[in-house]
């Protein structure tokens, strides 16, 4: 039977074929999906993890003890699992372990456009690359087999394309391939510096085996047509080559590391010119250079950016002039109406503060019209720069900064910083966003919220005593009641402690219920309630308008309107 499906889609199911039984991830696109999937095979036992290392040694723990497992996260994530990957290289695994990574070129939603395959090189862990829906599937089937093989975990790459696009996928039924025996082994898991030593030696000679049987691989393909050309690529970028430059010879890797040695120099023997075409980074073409061969690529593609099938025409089609993408109209992002981050930014602006803010929604405050972020480089590193900042710069700068995330943000690496923050003798004021949710990745559950994977409950954890504990003065309030939240930013700005404040309400998606929206009676467009940058407030020529399909009646430019014009809403 054949379906249409995502990429992500296809590797949930190949999971599920592949008889895989415990999955533990972060949310961040473009991976996010893949777990949700997952979540609807019940004979995978499927969780949230807080961040992507916590995820990774919880998956780890059930490949080590014998069952196949997998931890899926986007490329930024990778960088926080990148401790007990890097080591589980060296343990290998029992059961097979899978981690799948998924690359953001263009960066559509990342904050920078690392390539994961340079880190698949220094962790000396293998890379597969699917390069459709149905390879999605049929890869992840066979990482684990490579998996269980040659003793190792293994990443399968996808990027953002791949993710997100469909293609037919032919499925099939799941294998259960049951819980392998566990014997303690102390010399292969335990990675003191004498048994690491030896298993570094294993790693080395794992690799070059693997690296050898890759040439007899028949994921890596020779397609012999025209042999004046011969373009090596991987992943989504095979299908743009194949549409770009349709008689061109083409080696298929599907296996990005190690890569075949010996396959690529038969290859480079049978074409007049090679090439390679890959996004980000030149990892194939540098290594290719380095076995001595001609080759040639980032000097016309550029390392920035996504490859499409036009601007590969474009670059390598004898110079001509590519046809002209399709250009859509900007959409520039922004919170959503009833967003409770816009109360809290709103009234920091007006205090004119200095926000280091940090990964989510309210990351889009740094765009006009709100204007209001000085900073935003990884997850949790808000509260760690406050205090950096306060000890380069005195306590009278604190006065006037505060560090801000999200629930699942501060979770995720944000209590470690606070916990610094105190034992440094700070006078720190972090902001907790706490809508109830996972925002921007598309509403999932984190351990603040109470409810797992499956919107069942869960327990719950608590943030107030949690910050308590760590010894910061902890306050909660409502950000839509703004001359009670202006007061207790005020009074926590001006304290010599470390200050918490959970800015608590609900994303505004999540409130179901129906509530009268707001109008404007008798507008003196003097433009106050336009500096929240709600999308439901309009600018006309000699007014104000509230667009009542967008309008969610949550009131505060009701609040903000000096004339008391704004009349409706369901703020109390």
């Amino acid at each position: 039977m054949k379906k249409l499906m995502i990429g992500n889609e296809a590797i949930a199911r190949g999971a599920y074929e592949a008889g895989v039984r415990v999955v533990c991830s972060y949310p961040g696109t473009p991976s996010t999906e893949i777990t949700e999937f997952c979540a609807k095979y019940p004979e995978m036992n499927c969780q949230w993890g807080p961040n992507e290392k916590v995820s990774v040694e919880v998956a780890f723990g059930a490949a080590m003890t014998g069952a196949r497992a997998l931890s899926c996260m986007k490329h930024v994530g990778v960088n926080v699992a990148a401790d007990p990957l890097f080591t589980a290289a060296y343990t290998g695994v029992n059961g097979g372990l899978v981690i799948a990574c998924a690359d953001d070129p263009f960066m559509h939603s990342s904050q920078n456009e690392q390539d994961s395959r340079m880190i698949a090189r220094s962790a000396h862990i293998p890379m597969l690359e699917p390069a459709d829906s149905q390879e999605c599937k049929d890869f992840m089937k066979l990482a684990y087999q490579l998996s269980e093989e040659y003793d190792t975990p293994v990443f399968l790459r996808l990027t953002t394309r791949l993710a997100h696009s469909r293609s037919p996928v032919e499925v099939g039924d799941r294998e259960e391939v049951g819980v392998k025996p566990y014997e303690k082994d102390t010399m292969k898991y335990v990675m003191m510096p004498g048994m690491a030593r030896k298993r570094h030696v294993y790693v080395e000679e794992r690799e070059k085996r693997m690296a050898k049987d890759a040439c007899q691989m028949p994921i890596n393909r020779m397609e012999i047509r025209d042999q004046k050309l011969g373009v090596v690529c991987a992943g989504v970028v095979y299908q743009y080559v194949r549409e770009a430059l349709p008689e061109a010879s083409v080696l298929k890797l599907g296996l990005s590391y190690p890569m075949p040695d010996d396959l690529i120099r038969e290859f480079a023997g049978k074409v007049e010119k090679l090439i390679v075409v890959e996004e980000l980074e030149p990892v194939f073409e540098n290594h290719i250079k380095a076995l001595g061969l001609s080759v040639s690529g980032k000097d016309q593609t550029g390392l920035q950016g996504e490859l499409s099938a036009a601007k590969i025409k474009q670059c390598f089609e004898n110079g001509e002039e590519a046809p002209k993408e399709a250009q859509l109209p900007a959409r520039p992002p922004v919170l959503c109406p009833g967003c409770p981050h816009r109360a809290t930014f709103y009234t920091m602006k007006r205090l004119g503060l200095t926000v280091f803010g940090d990964i989510g929604c309210y990351t889009l405050c740094a765009l006009p019209p709100v204007a209001l972020m000085d900073s935003a480089l990884c997850m949790g590193a808000s509260v760690g720069m406050a205090h950096g900042a306060e000890k380069a710069r005195g306590k009278e700068f604190s006065r006037k900064a505060v560090a801000v995330l999200g629930d699942s943000t501060f979770i995720h690496s944000g209590i470690t910083p606070l916990i610094d923050a105190v034992y440094g003798g700070a006078s720190t004021t972090t902001i907790i966003l706490d809508n109830r949710i996972t925002g921007m990745t598309g509403h999932q559950q984190n351990p603040a919220t109470g409810k797992d994977i499956l919107g069942d409950p869960a327990p719950q954890l608590n943030l107030e005593a949690l910050c308590e504990s760590i010894g910061a003065h902890v306050r909660v309030c409502d950000p839509h009641n703004l001359s009670e939240f202006n007061q207790v930013l005020k009074e926590e700005l001006a304290a010599d402690h470390v200050s918490v404040i959970i800015a608590r309400r609900p994303c505004a998606l999540l409130d179901k219920t129906k509530k009268e929206t707001c109008y404007i009676d008798d507008c003196r467009n003097c433009g106050t309630c336009m500096k929240l940058g709600c999308p439901a407030l309009q600018r006309k020529k000699n007014s104000v308008t509230i667009d009542h399909t967008l309008c969610v009646g949550c009131g505060l430019c009701k609040q903000v309107c000096p004339f008391k014009a704004i009349k409706g809403g369901q703020y109390e």
